[in-house]
């Protein structure tokens, strides 16, 4: 280890060499780190390619769920969805009590009571939490997917963003094969009123319940417009909107 010397202080790597600054000032060193080629084959390395193996997995059932949900998720996401719903994969993968290490995976994992619970309740916007911003009861009919709100007065029950004057509703059932990577969904009504205090008595049914293999996966979003000549304008590009998974399986 070699330390800089000189008016200008460098840090990052150029070629070979890192170039940082630690405790003992601005230092250079040769970069180290094991090969690639090592890790790919060394069996010291065993279970360094076991964890890569799933953690690839896991990301990748979280892009799947991503892509299944299409318009849903667009107005209603954070920056660290991605890493977050990853974390939440890799938990439902560590479920699987049938595969070997390097092999579990969350296809195995959501089948069980526990992995279906771990993605219960998921907000795919951290910034708005469906039970941060819901304050009503809703009943949810798992054969039709429908969503039913009664007596929800919008005014008293909704936490709506300063600014706001009208919001949606609607809710989808997604029936998701993470083995396959096949999924179907179908999308509810959508349901606009303004932020008032009359009581209304909300229905959210998708024109059907989607078919095919896989778990069915039960979502509800909720958005916030500005209302002006006619025309609804997004709050901040949606960074009050709710997605929420309410029920897995």
């Amino acid at each position: 280890m070699a330390k800089q010397d000189g008016i200008l202080k460098i840090q990052g790597t150029l070629d070979n060499l890192t170039f940082y600054k630690s405790t003992d000032g601005y230092v250079v060193r040769t970069k180290g780190g094991v090969s690639r080629s090592r890790i790919l084959n060394d069996p010291s390395y065993a279970r360094t390619r076991e964890n890569g193996a799933e953690f690839g997995g896991s990301a990748s059932s979280g892009k799947l769920l991503r892509n299944a949900l299409g318009t849903l998720l667009f107005n209603a996401k954070d920056a660290k969805l991605s890493s977050r719903l990853m974390k939440v994969m890799s938990d439902v993968k560590n479920l699987d009590a049938v595969s070997v290490r390097g092999e579990r995976n969350v296809a195995v994992g959501i089948q069980t009571d526990a992995g279906k619970l771990a993605l219960k309740g998921f907000d795919f916007n951290a910034r708005a939490a469906l039970n941060s911003v819901l304050y009503c009861p809703f009943s949810l009919n798992e054969v039709t997917g429908a969503i039913e709100l009664v007596n929800f007065n919008a005014k008293m029950q909704l936490r709506a963003p300063e600014g706001a004057s009208h919001f949606t509703m609607q809710n989808a059932v997604l029936l998701i094969d993470f083995e396959t990577g096949l999924s179907a969904i179908e999308y509810s009504n959508l349901v606009s009123n303004e932020l008032q205090a009359t009581n209304l008595n909300i229905v959210l049914a998708p024109t059907a319940f989607p078919t095919g293999d896989g778990v069915p996966m039960y979502f509800m979003l909720i958005e916030f417009f500005k209302r002006m000549n006619g025309l609804d304008y997004p709050l901040n590009n949606g960074a009050y909107n709710v997605l929420n998974l309410v029920r897995v399986g």
